[in-house]
């Protein structure tokens, strides 16, 4: 049976009404439920790859950082809920999470020290609205990255292009680093990400997009 979907609503009636069976994915925007469309593969391939890489760094360095698989960030104060294509956690850190035992919540921008969204048709929500909470939250990284050139010609360049946009916060607001695969001359534009959370990551932007043309 489908599940009707209401008007605005709360985050904590959000919460209750999400259905269990979760084939259908569900994100708040303001008090109005969105349902986010089913990812291509190509767009899996590379959330997984991605997963995959920081994992590895994290256990490399020792990091008290875990992966999830289901959980929401919440903006503090907003009728609004997120799943981020990845997130990275900061296990020492839950204990100051007031949803995170009952409802898998997440609000503090000391919780995620890295958050990834994949773009899909939906490209304004990671551009524009998500880049907001996300900075406003105090998250120091978030990553967005358009491997299939869909975003705005003033976010990644025009003739568009597929980039990487790496938002590291500096003074409470976001400094943006944008990195782009090589050209066809094979000139060195694929240089190595910079990422302030994993300063010895070693990957281009390169590696991530071929990640989904296996």
């Amino acid at each position: 049976m489908t599940q009707a979907i209401p008007k605005l609503v709360t985050f904590e009636e959000f919460v209750d009404w999400l259905p269990e069976n979760r084939q259908v994915r569900y994100e708040l925007h303001n008090g109005n439920i969105v349902e986010i469309a089913q990812p291509v593969g190509e767009h899996e391939e590379i959330k997984g790859f991605l997963s995959i890489k920081i994992a590895v760094e994290i256990k490399r360095l020792g990091l008290p950082y875990f992966i999830p698989n289901q959980v929401i960030v919440r903006p503090p104060e907003k009728d609004s809920g997120y799943f981020p294509d990845v997130l990275v956690l900061n296990r020492a850190n839950l204990a100051n999470e007031n949803l995170w035992k009952k409802e898998s919540t997440v609000s503090l921008g000391a919780s995620i020290p890295l958050v990834i969204e994949v773009v899909s048709s939906n490209w304004r929500d990671d551009y524009y609205l998500k880049y907001a909470d996300y900075e406003e939250m105090g998250i120091p990284e978030y990553w967005i990255v358009d491997y299939a050139a869909l975003g705005g010609r003033n976010f990644i360049g025009n003739p568009k292009q597929p980039t990487i946009t790496v938002c590291n916060l500096v003074d409470e607001e976001y400094q943006i680093s944008k990195f782009r695969e090589s050209d066809a001359c094979g000139n060195p534009s694929g240089e190595r990400i910079v990422s302030q959370t994993f300063p010895e990551f070693n990957l281009t932007p390169n590696q991530i997009f071929q990640a989904g043309m296996v």
